[in-house]
């Protein structure tokens, strides 16, 4: 975490120190509306150039370093006096706190959101205060450099670096989404990578706002070379939004440049919202035709077209790193020619119904666990019915004799429930293995659902 190279104020030519919400985001100054401008004013106005909390004590934080600053404020290295660690300490600005009451409460209430998240992919939020008359957000230090610097040091990376990175980043983000917390931000000076290459998303709901030069007073959230189609028009950020900026930083990774490089917010929104994304091959780089496919996908103009969160990036981000068939495609394969069975998908799940003898059907659910992706399972199992402890004995009985699976209790809707279950390595399975299972489950499935209750339930 170190500070920003300084640019030079297209306005009046003073030299700008940029940083964002976290200590590594810039403020970026372009050609006719300056992009990311967010009305800071120049440095001057900003903050007196007497830095009166370095060096001193902020309630129990010792402020070493100052790692970063910019128009809403400056991040520290700091020291936590009672804890005996370092953190990287985010303090408001006072000129910012007392002029814009919106943004710090927003600060105050959107820190306790990220607060909420802990995830090896996420900076951690430890706390959050008031002392002296500032503001403060007490974060996780992480000892590195941003995926921005990375990507200026390396020019491009090379696709293997890039899916490894982003694959880590989507776990992150998926995390979060599945919390309902939307970052709104996410770019490559808003990811830190550690000594150790561990990706850890910064700045959650912590966007600055940018305010566009087309309408006066139209405002943005977000960082404009990061931000979908959909978000110049004015509709709030979703989880969709996020995804098609985690494939804008994935094109940034690959290229080393944004994806329409423009010098206004006007000119930049025309050419997010009618134009295709370059062609990889016109700009020189070499990107295998699956992750070119996959950024296509995750870019999508239309939200509905592109995955409709973190989880579901993460799964097409996967399949495309490890050459890893999606679901679907598995289940062609496994039962293309078989009438008696069909699938569909249901979220992150899939659906399958298999038709069985004397009129009968049993539903296999198939679906990814929650480990991280190295070693993610696949997870295949059927519903039989309420769990009795009266059948317990019954259904120990029973394991020994199957050749897939077994029968196990899970939770479903809070009720206790008897399924039949099978995992496989999600990087490894094939469609026989899925053939075999699904077919052996459902048969099993249905034989205790029918002893348990007579009826044909699921």
């Amino acid at each position: 975490m170190q500070s920003r190279d300084t640019e030079c104020c297209p306005r009046c030519g003073a030299t700008v120190v940029g940083i964002g919400t976290s200590n590594l985001a810039r403020t970026l100054f372009l050609r006719e509306a300056p992009i990311g401008a967010a009305q800071a004013g120049c440095v001057d106005d900003i903050e007196e150039q007497k830095d009166e909390l370095l060096g001193t004590q902020l309630h129990v934080y010792r402020c070493e370093a100052l790692l970063g600053r910019g128009a809403m404020g400056r991040v520290y290295l700091a020291h936590h006096q009672d804890l005996g660690r370092n953190c990287a300490l985010k303090v408001l600005s006072k000129r910012v706190w007392q002029t814009d009451l919106e943004y710090g409460n927003r600060f105050v209430s959107e820190g306790r959101t990220a607060a909420a998240l802990v995830h090896p992919n996420i900076v951690t939020t430890h706390a959050i205060g008031e002392a002296r008359g500032y503001r403060f957000l007490e974060m996780e230090f992480v000892p590195g450099r941003s995926l921005q610097e990375l990507i200026e040091h390396e020019q491009r990376l090379v696709p293997s670096h890039a899916m490894s990175l982003i694959l880590r980043i989507a776990e992150g983000l998926a995390a979060a989404h599945r919390k309902g917390i939307i970052h709104r931000d996410l770019k490559p000076d808003n990811v830190l990578v550690s000594v150790q290459s561990v990706p850890k998303i910064a700045d959650f709901g912590l966007a600055k706002r940018v305010w566009s030069e087309r309408d006066e007073g139209e405002l943005l959230v977000g960082t404009p070379h990061y931000m979908a189609p959909e978000l110049f028009n004015g509709e709030p950020a979703t989880a969709a939004s996020d995804v098609y900026a985690l494939g804008a930083c994935l094109f940034v990774m690959l290229t080393g440049q944004v994806p329409y490089p423009c010098g206004s917010i006007q000119a930049l929104a025309e050419r997010v919202q009618d134009e295709s994304l370059p062609d990889f091959r016109q700009l020189g780089v070499e990107v295998p035709l699956e992750i070119a496919d996959c950024i296509d996908q995750l870019m999508s103009k239309t939200p509905a077209n592109r995955p409709s969160d973190a989880g579901e990036a993460l799964q097409l981000l996967t399949a495309v790193a490890g050459d890893v068939p999606d679901v679907e495609s598995l289940l062609a394969t496994a039962f293309g020619s078989q009438p008696n069975v069909t699938w569909s998908r249901c979220g992150e799940k899939c659906c399958v119904e298999v038709r069985l003898p004397e009129g009968r059907r049993q539903t296999v659910l198939i679906e990814p666990s929650a480990h991280p992706v190295a070693d993610r399972l696949l997870l295949l199992y059927s519903q039989c019915g309420d769990a009795r402890p009266e059948y317990f004995e019954k259904g120990l009985r029973l394991n020994g004799l199957m050749a897939h699976g077994g029968l196990a209790i899970r939770e479903i809707a809070g009720t206790p429930q008897f399924v039949m279950i099978d995992t496989y390595p999600r990087a490894t399975v094939d469609a026989e293995e899925i053939r075999r299972s699904v077919l052996e489950l459902a048969s099993q499935a249905d034989a205790v659902e029918k002893l348990l209750s007579g009826v044909d339930r699921y």
